[in-house]
């Protein structure tokens, strides 16, 4: 997709991005700052005052997206939507016809590009332009692009804010909690991608070995209760889910993640179901801009023919609320 160098649009990738194996390796998030709710950080949690940018093809911004609707927080956040299969300078903002949800920059009018806020915000900014990025009004500054800690924010620091006091990061799971998103993140949200990108046979292979490893101990665990840590969803949840409903309508045949699909597993399919049934959270659930997210990817697909099907079916009935 691009990067910037030195506030400059540049054609490739970052060189960290490859190791010395062919693995893909996931480049760090940049702007790290934190919302807060008495604002010592410099960034207060108020309604009205925060923008996101998302496309709804991306799992990391779809996260962000979860909370958003799980945490009440429509009416507090405002967000702008990108297209999904326009790439000439990375993400772009505009009309489309099939995704209605797409438009102009609303904090920016004018901008085409998303690197055009990152370069409002610092000129000479060397690094990717990823998707969520977290924009303050206020400052006219991005705080945070990474989505693992903005759902951070929206889950605690909005107190008063958000239209209910529901905790995903309850005290007593954070270190199953942890764990969990730690083995998940790695094999799983990040192991479909170091299948899809890797640079040799054997980083493919220990990706999809990984990956599938992993989705079978979850199937497993799932097994005898609801949700990853009991009764209730939590964060480790929420960052799994993005994937879920990604992985059978591209993961499986871009990526190469063929040995099965979601719907072959007993326990994870009903779940994510269970999941996107949740108050709020199938409205985030897009599975066409997916198909053609990631069917635009050049270096995946070159001829940049989308696939007409979107073969899942997330209203599936299950019996998951027995599992107490």
């Amino acid at each position: 997709m691009g990067v910037l160098i030195e506030g400059r649009w540049t054609e490739g990738r970052l060189p960290q991005e490859t190791g010395k194996s062919g693995e893909f390796l996931r480049a760090e998030s940049v702007f790290r700052n934190r919302i807060t709710k008495d604002g010592s950080s410099g960034y207060k949690a108020e309604a009205g005052r925060y923008h996101l940018y998302v496309t709804l093809g991306c799992p990391w911004a779809h996260r962000t997206l979860i909370y958003r609707a799980v945490k009440g927080l429509e009416d507090a956040i405002t967000v702008d939507y990108l297209l999904p299969d326009v790439r000439t300078e990375g993400w772009t903002f505009g009309k489309h016809p099939v995704f209605p949800q797409c438009g102009e920059d609303s904090e920016h009018p004018g901008f085409r590009y998303l690197h055009q806020v990152y370069t409002a915000c610092e000129p000479n900014y060397t690094g990717k332009v990823t998707v969520p990025t977290l924009w303050d009004k206020k400052t006219k500054r991005i705080v945070n692009n990474e989505s693992s800690e903005i759902i951070r924010m929206f889950n605690s620091e909005f107190v008063g804010v958000a239209g209910n006091d529901l905790d995903f990061y309850p005290r007593q799971h954070r270190d199953e909690i942890d764990r969990l998103n730690e083995k998940i993140y790695y094999n799983v949200n990040n192991g479909a991608y170091r299948c899809g990108f890797a640079q040799s046979q054997q980083a493919y292979e220990d990706a999809y070995d990984g990956l599938f490893a992993t989705l079978d101990e979850l199937d497993e665990r799932l097994k005898t209760q609801r949700f990853l840590c009991g009764s209730q969803p939590t964060e480790a949840d929420w960052r799994l889910l993005p994937t879920m409903v990604r992985f059978d309508v591209a993961y499986f045949s871009l990526f190469k993640c063929n040995k099965k699909r979601i719907q072959d597993y007993a326990h994870l399919w009903p779940y994510v179901c269970d999941l996107v049934a949740w108050p709020g959270v199938a409205a985030t659930v897009h599975p066409r801009q997916y198909i053609a997210n990631y069917y635009s990817i050049d270096r995946l697909n070159p001829p940049g023919i989308i696939p007409k099907g979107s073969p899942v079916d997330f209203t599936t009935p299950h019996n998951r609320a027995s599992l107490g």
